[in-house]
């Protein structure tokens, strides 16, 4: 018979980094304790921002053995994987949809576990009571429903037979073929494809901007005043909503120095743009970018190319850059299948949705073939 208990965290600092990063996978760095912590000490993620930690964790007599970060959620913003016509639905039949529960990383649409075991224990196990754990706290909390975001293949599996529904969606990644320069993954392009890019990236080129890349060890605070000041213009401009204070991304670059990517745009030896990016030992992250200065092509550059070179120089095997874009493919990022699960406590609705994420799934699978027929690549 096992022993493990179970405990409801407010906040990362209940748990501490040493029994929350014992459960990380490698190569997660926005799961590890010094992101997800980051988010809660600035303020982003908070009661008061409409994400209420209530992080499950699992205890034995030698300490935690797994984990699930889940927060109390009373809207839909900051989550890539959308809900709000269920929310709406909700609304019109009268029913409460807010709050809800959501095992995610707060604001990032990054693929990864969201059952965290230790390694060396019994992760099946460990993996089905953690699943029940969730259950129970939605069931003592009175939520709408239950919403695990950008989960693995695996961990997805397992949770439908546990009873979620399984719901696809897409992103556009860029692999590393083992290109040896960016000209030879240019090489790779169809000719229209290929030219294009050249294109694009002599505008910015010829406008006299210059690039830089810098670690978390090697930012200033000028910098990151900069790059702050270019991601909420932009942001404003776009009128959408800027989730990150500048205190989370000062944070994130004095406890994770060595995964954080800061790059810096100048023309004329003045700053005008700027990207900020996460590095893990194979892949670079992609996610907020900004400038002071609209030129036509820059987001581009500073978005996709600099990136993808990055990735080709440093020997990163894939890049990653943030949800939806279909402008993305022309430019190397092929698609690729994400996914979540999803459990609703009223029963009618539940069977609803169900018919909705099966026909869904049908139109983004002839969605991703669309797509993968318009590949960029040259034939072989």
């Amino acid at each position: 018979m096992r022993s493990e208990t179970i405990k409801i965290s407010q906040s990362l600092d209940q748990i501490g980094p040493d029994e929350w990063n014992r459960l990380v996978p490698a190569n997660s760095p926005t799961l590890s304790f010094e992101f997800l912590n980051a988010l809660e000490k600035s303020g982003c993620v908070s009661e008061e921002t409409g994400w209420k930690p209530r992080h499950v964790t699992l205890h034995n007599q030698n300490g935690i053995v797994a984990a699930v970060p889940c927060y109390l959620k009373y809207h839909s913003w900051g989550e890539f994987i959308f809900d709000w016509a269920w929310a709406n639905a909700y609304d019109q039949a009268g029913l409460t949809y807010y709050p809800k529960l959501l095992i995610a990383v707060p604001f990032t649409p990054i693929t990864g576990s969201r059952l965290l075991v230790q390694p060396n224990q019994d992760r099946t196990a460990l993996q089905k009571q953690l699943t029940d754990a969730v259950s129970l706290l939605a069931e003592e909390e009175a939520v709408s429903s239950v919403h695990w975001l950008f989960t693995t293949e695996n961990e997805t599996a397992q949770l439908t037979q546990a009873g979620l529904l399984p719901r696809v969606s897409n992103q556009f990644h860029w692999d590393n073929e083992g290109y040896g320069s960016f000209s030879d993954f240019l090489g790779a392009l169809n000719a229209k494809k290929r030219k294009n890019i050249l294109r694009e990236r002599r505008r910015v080129r010829d406008a006299g901007i210059r690039f830089s890349w810098r670690t978390g060890h090697e930012a200033t605070p000028t910098d990151w005043q900069h790059f702050y000041r270019c991601y909420h213009r932009t942001i404003d401009d776009h009128g959408s909503i800027t989730y990150l204070n500048l205190d989370f991304f000062l944070q994130l670059a004095k406890t994770l120095p060595g995964n954080v990517r800061l790059l810096l745009a100048e023309q004329g030896g003045i700053p005008i743009a700027a990207a900020f990016f996460l590095c893990s030992n194979d892949a670079l992250y992609g996610r907020y970018w900004g400038t002071v200065r609209p030129i036509i092509d820059l987001h581009f550059e500073t978005c996709y190319y600099q990136p993808i070179e990055y990735c080709v120089t440093h020997g990163l095997g894939r890049f990653e850059a943030g949800a939806q874009g279909e402008h993305k493919l022309s430019r190397g990022l092929m698609p690729q299948t994400i996914h979540s699960a999803h459990w609703l406590r009223h029963p009618d609705f539940y069977d609803a949705i169900a018919r909705y994420t099966e026909e869904e799934a049908e139109h983004v699978k002839r969605y991703m073939n669309m797509l993968e027929r318009h590949s960029p690549f040259r034939k072989v």
